[in-house]
């Protein structure tokens, strides 16, 4: 959804130098790019979602068929919530998050009791069949397997994109400019706009400024990227996006690498007192 829901702004911004129609006073932005494309996707999203993990259960619980692959169940929901996405002109990543929490609310409705330690540790034994088919157990098995393929899947992710991110990185790009927008980025832009979104949240002081210390990284900003070089931006622009993107990400891998643990266990202990 945080990387969804930046797309308007990644719009507006290849409209600003001239790559993408945004209309007079910038009203098919708003139209399409904003109203249209994120409704949208939201839509398709919960739509496919909610179609999927009820075709699935029924499936499993009655005709104990489509049983067994659940990586290949998070992994086709992902590029079918996405190719639909795209096709209607709307935003892949809101709708892969749609559809992730739609498919989690099919198996928190249909499910009879959350999911037990016996279905977290039954993947590849013989009692998996049996408790994937099973009209209780059924909706917890799916939804543990899919959580247990995307968190294994995010593991991944993080590691090619650290592989990708020090394959392209050059001594030319550590220019003071790309570390000065860096430095506004992580200690002003981000916690100012954590900051504002959280006004009237019921949240503790120590929790608002992790939330606002941490972030920046991720796929979406080698995606948005990509997205605006092959859109058409001008090289030379191009050339500074690439070394601004990859020295923020570089240094935010950094800075939030190292002080993750200390910050999360200082907040464990923060949590445990009176």
């Amino acid at each position: 959804m945080n990387d969804g829901t930046a797309f308007p702004f990644v719009m507006l911004g290849l409209g600003i130098i001239g790559v993408h129609e945004i209309g007079y006073a910038g009203w098919r932005w708003w139209l399409i790019d904003v109203v249209w494309a994120v409704s949208a996707g939201l839509l398709v999203g919960a739509v496919l979602g909610t179609a999927v993990g009820k075709i699935v259960l029924y499936l499993r619980q009655h005709h104990r068929e489509a049983v067994g692959l659940d990586n290949f169940l998070a992994v086709g929901l992902v590029g079918l919530s996405y190719g639909t996405a795209l096709y209607a002109s709307a935003y892949g990543f809101l709708a892969v998050f749609a559809a992730g929490i739609a498919l989690r609310r099919v198996e928190r409705i249909s499910a009879s009791s959350p999911p037990s330690d016996a279905i977290r540790e039954s993947a590849g034994s013989s009692e998996a069949s049996h408790l994937a088919t099973n009209q209780a157990t059924a909706p917890a098995y799916m939804a543990e397997a899919v959580l247990n393929f995307n968190a294994q899947l995010e593991r991944f992710a993080e590691v090619a994109l650290v592989v990708l991110i020090g394959s392209m990185l050059s001594l030319e790009m550590l220019t003071p400019r790309a570390f000065c927008f860096a430095a506004v980025l992580l200690f002003l832009v981000r916690p100012l706009a954590v900051y504002v979104s959280l006004i009237g949240a019921r949240l503790p002081q120590l929790e608002r400024g992790l939330i606002a210390w941490f972030g920046i990284r991720g796929v979406g900003s080698m995606y948005y990227l990509s997205y605006a070089i092959v859109h058409g931006v001008p090289r030379s622009a191009s050339e500074d996006l690439v070394a601004i993107t990859l020295v923020t990400v570089a240094t935010s891998i950094l800075l939030h690498g190292i002080s993750v643990t200390p910050l999360m266990n200082y907040y464990g202990r923060a949590l445990s007192r009176p």
